[in-house]
């Protein structure tokens, strides 16, 4: 999930300016759900400064961590300051208004190698062709946004499903069951198109497959917009057998991030 704040200054290739999402907001979501732990993910819309996200870790206390963003030229005194705050991740978001290139990746894997930091991936699943080879050579743990964030529901068949497919088998690769509405847009709040990725990613293994709810859902529209509780009622679909929606929600996100 996210936070923002306009009391925090903007990257300047923002170009999503949702209004304030807070702390306290998101409480309420939580007492609504029923979750104790929260990873907030920086959102691109404040590029390098994780100050807002950093911020809200710290108000949540030791049930939160944090995915950040950073230069390649970060320095390592500036990743412990991070990690000691909560960070664990290094997010990627390839697509409009993003600070980070493809490039910066496997330079930052290699700088992150065997050390309790993953690197975060987001881009358009369309092209995960073009990337497969890389993330594939990665020397460090990866997550794989948003079921691979494809522009439109693909058939289990399309190559650029079998490509995530094959990365999620991979011992160092999670993959994270959420942002439906991404790839399946105006269907919820069943997002039936969607539902055979999420099934063919279940039946492969769930050791390293993660959920997130993507709250406060910025990119969608009050027609769009979709409701937290259904999102959650979604693993009931994709994997009927409680035992794997416990790793799911619980045991995978504790080994990753880093939870007593």
């Amino acid at each position: 999930m996210h936070i923002y704040s306009r009391a925090y200054p903007a990257s300047s290739k923002a170009w999503l300016f949702p209004p304030d999402f807070s702390v306290d907001d998101y409480r309420k979501v939580q007492a609504r759900l029923g979750l104790q732990r929260t990873i907030i993910v920086q959102p691109v819309t404040y590029g390098f400064d994780n100050r807002c996200t950093l911020d809200s870790v710290a108000a949540f206390g030791p049930g939160a961590r944090a995915v950040v963003t950073v230069p390649t030229d970060v320095a390592d005194s500036e990743l412990d300051r991070l990690w000691q705050s909560g960070a664990r991740g290094l997010r990627y978001h390839q697509m409009r208004g993003s600070l980070t290139e493809w490039s910066d990746v496997p330079v930052m894997a290699e700088r992150i190698r065997g050390t309790g930091w993953h690197l975060q991936i987001q881009f358009d699943g369309l092209e995960f062709l073009d990337h497969e080879a890389l993330i594939a050579r990665l020397p460090c743990t990866v997550v794989i946004d948003h079921m691979g964030r494809y522009a439109r529901p693909l058939a289990v068949e399309h190559p650029a499903v079998q490509s995530l497919l094959r990365l999620a088998v991979r011992d160092n690769v999670y993959v994270k069951l959420s942002g439906a509405y991404h790839i399946a847009h105006a269907s919820g709040p069943e997002y039936r198109d969607v539902a055979p990725i999420a099934q063919a990613l279940v039946r492969q293994g769930t050791g390293r497959l993660l959920w997130g709810s993507d709250w406060p859902h910025p990119t969608e529209t009050a027609e769009t917009m979709p409701d937290d509780a259904d999102l959650l009622d979604l693993l009931l679909a994709w994997a009927p057998d409680p035992a794997v929606r416990q790793a799911i929600l619980s045991d995978n996100p504790a080994r990753l991030y880093g939870f007593g």
